[in-house]
């Protein structure tokens, strides 16, 4: 298989954007390094296509190892036809290698192979053989019987085992078949139990394979697993048996009704049992990696919300009996102040929660509050809300998602990072720096425990882990990283720098202060020249005297950068006070092709030098709306059907959207209700973090459900 070629057809790429991207990749460099500094090579392929082309790359690989190993197996065995090599050659996935392989792959102890050891493999090939005017099997049997096989009932039943075995390896039917039960077979459930519970819908259902969306067969599985449901498949067996016969079935011999009934031996007892766990696996994959992609965009668009930058910020992780975690940090994520307050039951000790938050507020000049949306938040919202009414100052709070934020206080890095603070502590301070910086802050806390997606512990974690790895990755990324701020975990995610090298460049920080620029981190211990090349264009020094340094323009390119600034006679102060229009004007005046000439450089890394030069410092993510900052509360018993409201996209999965409309209960978007026009996916319309109008369509206080609506009533 000409894999380029493949590649090429597939991504509907040009023969040289996928033989330069595999070279590259070949050759150590990472997505993120590929995706922003060798667009010339690439054509400019985003990071997303780039892992979905190396994703590809790799199973195809894998594919034309198996096949190696296939072809020496069976050359191995003397079996080799050139028929047969062709067909492994031709096979386009590992389903169909196995298929071709089937036959040849060493069997444990079956009934055919019981059959054939005790001689009546030629028996079995008289009879499927199904000659006109031949003996009967029972006549033809009289030549097998020994020892071991005493009558010829024994010896022709023998013969059909070993038929059945053939007709179940054969490729074709298995092919035919497996197309057949997908297209037009059921997934049938019914109930394991008498009380269903939340399955109490598949008590007694059925829907069609090729049109079961993937939550549904998550649903399913999760039913199965819990011993609620019982699944399987239907099909018409007389169309399956009708499929095989018309592959085996050669002459009206004496010999055909025993091939008949070795065929239907072969569908019932190996092939549709077989099909049947193929075609379950498939569907279990297919939906696993449907929605491992929605969670990986959610956590993409969660970890990108944009930072509320520059404010004391004031972080509340709210509880009952223990009280409620206070902890005030600065602009910076600094912790400047922690309490505890025990404002809601049952300790009710609200005037002095009161004071005690009054005065953090005046001591340290606090901008916000941010909320937990744990236990007791909701009354921790309405005490929030009380004490802003009363400063009658310009103070605005959000409630923020804890997800992940025990796990985190509780961790091993929370106790290096805060020593003297207690978990809880550590929950609130985070709480804090989560409205802050929400990509500095999760970015410390698996992925998996952020919860924006669905039945995510039910899928293969390795490949979770995987995805959401690799979002996380391409966010620090794209956003880039201060070098004399950032945490050792924020570094890691870094390009090219590993945990070891993250700790030792904090750990340098440590010993020798501040970097000065970005060229001081090739001191770092194990970071070498390909490392530096990987993550440099990715770390900013905002204290550097060279302002390239802060500003995702990569060294390599510092020479074409210095030498554009002086063509438009720009100086380094010009930049840093954004007096820089000029360089856009000359590019425009000349052309971007005679410029990137001139400079000796591509045109895509030009337009990327002239958009960090006008922004040194940019951060991607302050181009995206602000998040909604309240300053009053609302409870569900405050909704009304037909009530507008302004509120955040909090998940996005297969059948709608979640958004918080600060009632402490997400409202449900279902699909239907997102636009009038259709959409395949929610994600077509929406993304975590976007805020929206929505309208009530009902409210269920005692089952908390929210149902909303996109859709403007008619007036």
């Amino acid at each position: 298989m000409d894999i380029n070629l493949k590649l090429t057809q597939e991504f509907s790429l040009k023969p040289w954007q996928v033989e330069n991207v595999i070279k590259l990749i070949d050759d150590g460099n990472t997505i993120p390094f590929i995706a922003r500094y060798r667009k010339e090579a690439t054509g400019s392929l985003d990071d997303q296509l780039l892992r979905s082309l190396f994703d590809r790359l790799t199973y195809l690989r894998n594919m034309e190892e198996q096949k190696e190993k296939i072809i020496a197996s069976i050359e191995s065995q003397e079996l080799m036809t050139e028929e047969i090599l062709q067909s492994i050659e031709n096979a386009s996935t590992l389903t169909e290698l196995e298929d071709i392989y089937r036959p040849f792959r060493p069997k444990r102890k079956t009934r055919a192979s019981v059959a054939k050891a005790k001689g009546l493999q030629g028996l079995a090939d008289l009879i499927y053989a199904q000659e006109k005017g031949s003996k009967t099997p029972l006549e033809l049997a009289a030549d097998y019987l020994n020892d071991e096989v005493p009558t010829a009932e024994e010896a022709v039943n023998g013969a059909k085992d070993i038929i059945a075995e053939f007709v179940s390896d054969d490729p074709a039917g298995r092919k035919m078949l497996r197309y057949s039960i997908k297209n037009n077979g059921n997934i049938v459930v019914t109930g394991a139990k008498e009380d269903l519970g939340v399955y109490e819908m598949y008590a007694e259902y059925s829907e069609p394979i090729k049109s079961i969306p993937s939550h549904r067969i998550l649903a399913i599985n999760r039913g199965e697993k819990e011993d609620y449901l019982k699944v399987s498949l239907d099909y018409d067996k007389i169309v399956g048996l009708t499929i095989l016969n018309n592959l085996h079935i050669k002459n009206n011999s004496p010999t055909t009704d025993a091939v008949i009934e070795a065929i239907d031996d072969a569908y019932s007892r190996l092939i549709f049992p077989s099909i049947e766990r193929e075609l379950r696996n498939t569907l279990t994959d297919t939906a696993n990696e449907s929605a491992i992609k929605v969670f990986a965009e959610n956590t993409r668009q969660l970890l990108m919300q944009p930072p509320v930058k520059n404010k004391i910020t004031l972080g509340l992780d709210p509880g009952y009996r223990t009280g409620c975690k206070v902890a005030v940090v600065d602009e910076t994520g600094k912790v400047l102040d922690t309490s505890v307050i025990y404002a809601v039951p049952p300790h009710n000790k609200v005037e002095e929660a009161k004071r005690i938050i009054k005065d953090l507020v005046k001591k340290h000049n606090v901008n916000m509050f941010a909320i937990g949306n744990g236990t007791a938040s909701h009354e921790t919202e309405v005490f929030a809300a009380e004490v802003i009414k009363e400063l009658n100052c310009s103070i605005t709070y959000m409630v923020v998602s804890e997800a992940g934020a025990s796990v985190y206080s509780a961790s091993k890095l929370a106790a290096q990072e805060f020593p003297e603070y207690d978990v809880s502590l550590r929950s609130a301070v985070s709480i804090a720096r989560r409205l802050q910086d929400p990509l500095a802050e999760l970015v410390k806390i698996d992925p998996k425990a952020i919860g924006v997606g669905q039945y995510q512990h039910d899928m293969p974690q390795n490949r979770l882990s995987s995805a959401l790895d690799d979002v996380v990755e391409d966010c620090v990324n794209s956003v880039g990283v201060d070098l004399n701020t950032a945490s050792s975990q924020l570094l890691n995610r870094v390009a090219g720098i590993s945990s070891a090298v993250a700790e030792n460049i904090v750990k340098y920080r440590q010993d020798n202060g501040a970097f000065s620029s970005r060229e001081e981190i090739k001191q770092v211990s194990k970071l070498g020249p390909k490392a530096f090349e990987q993550c440099a264009g990715f770390l900013r020094v905002s204290e550097s005297k060279n302002v390239l340094d802060n500003t995702a323009v990569h060294p390599e390119s510092y020479a074409a950068a210095t030498q554009l600034l002086k063509l438009c006679g720009v100086t380094e102060d010009d930049v840093r006070s954004g007096n820089v229009a000029q360089v856009q004007s000359y590019i425009e005046t000349e052309g971007t092709a005679a410029v990137a000439q001139q400079l000796g450089i591509g045109e895509p890394t030009l337009i990327d030098i002239s958009k960090e030069i006008a922004k040194p410092g940019r951060d991607p993510r302050d181009e995206l709306p602000a998040p909604m900052l309240r300053t009053d509360v609302m409870g569900m018993e405050d909704l009304k059907a037909g009530m507008e409201l302004k509120g955040t996209v909090r998940n996005v999965i297969d059948f709608g959207a979640f958004v918080d409309v600060g009632v402490h209960q997400d409202g449900l978007v279902h699909i239907s209700q997102i636009t009038d026009r259709y959409i395949k996916h929610p994600s077509d319309v929406l993304k975590v973090g976007d805020i929206v109008t929505v309208w009530v369509l009902a409210v269920d206080v005692d089952k908390k459900r929210i149902s909303l609506t996109m859709k403007e009533p008619k007036k």
